[in-house]
């Protein structure tokens, strides 16, 4: 047997590549104390600011604040000025780290990976015994987490830009039609829609009864419970209003039987209604999804949906990056004769399906 030939300047990039996924998870890390100790927030249009003045604003220990701020500087994460000492968080830098309104606003993410980690010896018994894993079996993290980080997302695209897309849904929205939100979890979506649309009821329903008690009391504080309730329900067997129209908001590829939920979905869908699908953004060819943005995805379906969809039975285990066309395969099987996409972006696909 020969033996192996190392390419050394291969090896040295792939090793470098792995040291900067690691400093990644490491900034994390950081990435979540700056924002639950409000650190970026009181950087965010102070200008140039010292340890000792950030100690100052937050009332924590500089000595920490200063080892932090260098991790953030080195990260680039902040900008540092080395003439002065003083660390500044940019415009740029404070929408994505400090402004929890912004669209792009990714420190509650941090939360998913934490409860990933939290809940390996879960994944790794799933792993070896083919057993699913619940949506409510994981670490609480994963909940909030992925409800913080798709709420802005949806704030920003649900009302002004996919709604619009769907062929004659916001003009039934203003008439008043009943709205079935399934896998609602903390109602984000369901209190948005019910916000602009007075005029239509909206019915969130989830299987994890944590996050539908924190719906109600987000639709509560929203001023919007009159018009938006949530039940725990599955996504083949919630109550029949004829609704006009149903939505499965990153949700659908969690499920065990996504054709029951779809087939479910024709049986209560009221006539002319409309089914808005959305679902992560993915080409139908693995090849095609090997990006940044699909290792994401993927590395969340292994132990996240799939651990889901297995634990409901695993009759189709479609993964975060089903795709179009395994999507509209099961609409199709489902009895819908309309199937298209009516908008994207980078991380959603939202698509229209119609009986």
């Amino acid at each position: 047997m020969s033996a192996t030939t190392i390419d050394e300047t291969k090896l040295e990039a792939f090793v470098t590549r792995t040291v900067d996924d690691l400093s990644a998870a490491y900034g994390g890390i950081m990435v979540s104390l700056g924002n639950k100790l409000g650190l970026y927030k009181a950087m965010a249009g102070a200008g140039p600011v010292t340890a000792h003045e950030l100690a100052q604003r937050t009332g924590c220990n500089e000595r920490y604040l200063s080892e932090w701020l260098n991790a953030q500087a080195a990260g680039g994460y902040v900008d540092y000025h080395a003439t002065s000492s003083c660390y500044e968080l940019s415009p740029e830098q404070a929408m994505v780290l400090a402004d929890d309104t912004s669209p792009v606003f990714i420190p509650p993410a941090w939360q998913v990976p934490a409860s990933m980690w939290f809940d390996e010896e879960k994944t790794l018994q799933a792993f070896r015994t083919g057993a699913g894993v619940a949506w409510g079996d994981h670490d609480s993290r994963l909940q909030c987490g992925v409800a913080a980080f798709y709420r802005n997302g949806y704030r920003s695209n649900l009302v002004p830009e996919w709604l619009p897309a769907l062929q004659g849904v916001v003009e039934k929205l203003d008439a008043g039609i009943n709205v079935a939100d399934i896998g609602c979890g903390h109602g984000h979506s369901t209190v948005l829609m019910a916000q602009a649309f007075p005029q239509s009821r909206f019915f969130g329903f989830d299987v994890h009864e944590p996050s539908i008690t924190e719906a109600r009391q987000n639709a509560t504080d929203a001023g919007v419970a009159q018009r938006a309730s949530f039940e725990v329900a599955r996504a083949d067997n919630y109550p029949d209003r004829q609704y006009g129209l149903i939505c499965f908001f990153d949700c659908l590829h969690d499920m065990g039987d996504p054709v029951a939920a779809a087939r479910y979905a024709a049986k209560v869908l009221a006539p002319g209604g409309t089914v808005m699908l959305v679902e992560p953004f993915a080409q139908d060819r693995v090849e095609n999804n090997l990006s940044t943005v699909g290792r994401m995805y993927y590395s969340a379906s292994t132990t996240i949906c799939c651990a889901h969809a297995i634990s409901e039975g695993g009759t189709l285990v479609l993964g975060a990056q089903a795709g179009e066309a395994r999507l509209a395969d099961v609409f199709r099987t489902a009895g819908f004769s309309h199937f298209r996409r009516a908008a994207e972006t980078p991380f959603n696909l939202i698509l229209e399906a119609r009986l």
